[in-house]
């Protein structure tokens, strides 16, 4: 059996998921869109797409990610907003620019920046 299955709240469904998927990123990472000019700190992973098939879909099919592949919650940030963002890890790279990620939320799940990276509030933990 290589397959276990997870609920999604944001799909609002359960998901079939392989058992073992490799992440590139870990909570804590600070990472930058490949295409678009943001960049955030991963706060959740799914090991496959777990959204909404709305959102899915509303993405265009010539640039629509794989479904098999993970894909991380980020806090992220832009030059004037900051917001909650879903991202394939095909659409991911690390964050050359360094330095904390400005965003209101961080407090509320991460204690600490420290080399290059945020430590996940203890309590968050398991």
């Amino acid at each position: 059996m290589n397959r276990a299955s997870f609920f999604s709240p944001q799909a609002g469904r359960v998901i079939d998921a392989p058992r073992q998927m490799r992440a590139r990123f870990a909570i804590g990472d600070i990472v930058r869109h490949r295409d678009h000019d943001f960049r955030g700190v991963v706060f959740d992973i799914d090991p496959v797409f777990a959204n909404s098939e709305e959102w899915y879909e509303s993405i265009p099919v010539e640039i629509r990610p794989r479904r098999e592949q993970p894909f991380y919650h980020l806090l992220a940030e832009a030059d004037d907003s900051s917001y909650v963002a879903y991202v394939s890890q095909q659409n991911l790279m690390a964050d050359d620019e360094g330095g904390p990620v400005d965003h209101p939320s961080l407090a509320q799940i991460f204690e600490d920046y420290r080399n290059g990276r945020y430590q996940l509030r203890r309590s968050l933990a398991h």
